[in-house]
């Protein structure tokens, strides 16, 4: 079996984004590739979260490797046991330090839909073979479709899409996320079901590159997959649009090409080129992702909860910056050093040799 340091590498870029586009120093001013899309399109920034499932079901291939795929009692409950964990850490974070009432506590979220995800796409990979993964994969993102445009008119708008209406059936407004104005929830139960497909396609990649030997034949394989995924996305675009929000499956199929992409290029650079150097922050960034982004999280809610005379934390060390930098570049220096704080603490971990699984 091959193995890449490049999905290694892909790994720690994830981990990385994912801190730089959610710690800017002030909403107001952010360049606009580190912006997610208003509602249809994708900007950069709405690549990251695709990415990290990518990459989670590219790690779960190598995990299931050492058994085999064998399909037992123990491994499911290992699995449950995982999503179900990942759910709560996610929903602690929502409500940490508990200062909101519980009524309103918000009850999905990033890794609420990752634990979800893990855990149907983890059993599937077990009972299905690459033919049935494939079928099941085209199965949801049809159905999800079709389920989609059920609703008719205003159908993939932000308050009439029936992923809204199924999330105010179950948790009620007051338990879901603000979005311009109306609630709704982007990590919504019905779709994260289609985000349980980027995981798939993560998977099946993956086996698919550690079976060929030839480094140079992956890279331009995973360059023609990734062109094809692209462009059926913007076809598909046409009559579905791309849109992180409601997870669409032209969304999926888009994400997923980039995904292939960006492997390809990390391929090339690292396991042909050889350019290992270059790649080791990389590399040290992506050895404790969960760790990391929770890390990161409590860092900025901690901010957000200490007083610096009548403004928080968060806001006095923007403030600071922005008083040297223009607002948009501060906001980004202020993003950026946050980067560094949290690779910094990678690399002790990492010296340490400490990796903090779940």
């Amino acid at each position: 079996m091959t193995r890449y340091l490049a999905l290694d590498a892909f790994r720690g870029i994830t981990i990385a984004l994912m801190i730089l586009v959610n710690t800017p120093g002030t909403w107001s001013d952010v360049y606009a590739p580190l912006l997610h899309a208003e509602w249809n399109g994708a900007t950069p920034t709405d690549l990251v979260f695709p990415f990290f499932l990518f990459i989670i079901g590219s790690a779960m291939f190598f995990s299931f490797k050492k058994s085999n795929f064998t399909a037992s009692p123990e491994q499911f409950r290992k699995i449950i046991k995982r999503g179900f964990t990942l759910f709560f850490i996610g929903f602690m974070l929502n409500i940490i330090p508990f200062t909101v009432n519980a009524e309103d506590w918000r009850i999905m979220g990033i890794l609420q839909r990752i634990g979800i995800a893990y855990a149907v796409a983890a059993c599937l990979v077990l009972t299905l073979n690459r033919r049935g993964i494939f079928i099941a994969s085209a199965a949801i993102l049809l159905a999800y479709w079709a389920l989609l445009l059920s609703v008719g008119e205003g159908a993939l708008t932000i308050d009439g899409n029936i992923i809204r209406q199924l999330d105010l059936a179950v948790f009620g407004a007051n338990h879901m996320y603000t979005m311009r104005g109306v609630s709704f929830e982007p990590e919504g139960l019905l779709s994260t079901i289609p985000a349980v497909v980027n995981m798939l396609l993560g998977f099946e990649l993956t086996r698919y590159l550690t079976s060929i030997e030839d480094k140079k034949s992956s890279v331009i394989k995973l360059t023609l997959i990734g062109g094809l995924a692209i462009g059926l996305g913007v076809l598909w675009h046409v009559v579905l649009p791309i849109n992180k929000s409601l997870w669409t499956p032209s969304y999926v199929i888009y994400s997923t090409g980039f995904a292939c992409l960006l492997l390809a290029a990390f391929i090339w650079l690292i396991d042909i080129m050889e350019q290992v150097k270059l790649a080791e922050p990389l590399l040290v960034y992506g050895t404790n992702p969960l760790f990391v982004y929770v890390l990161s999280f409590l860092v900025v809610t901690l901010y957000l909860n200490i007083n610096m005379g009548d403004t928080s934390m968060y806001a006095w060390l923007y403030n600071q910056l922005s008083g040297v930098f223009y607002p948009k570049l501060a906001s980004f220096i202020f993003a950026f050093s946050h980067e560094v704080l949290f690779w910094f603490v990678s690399l002790k971990l990492y010296q340490r040799k400490i990796f903090i699984k779940i």
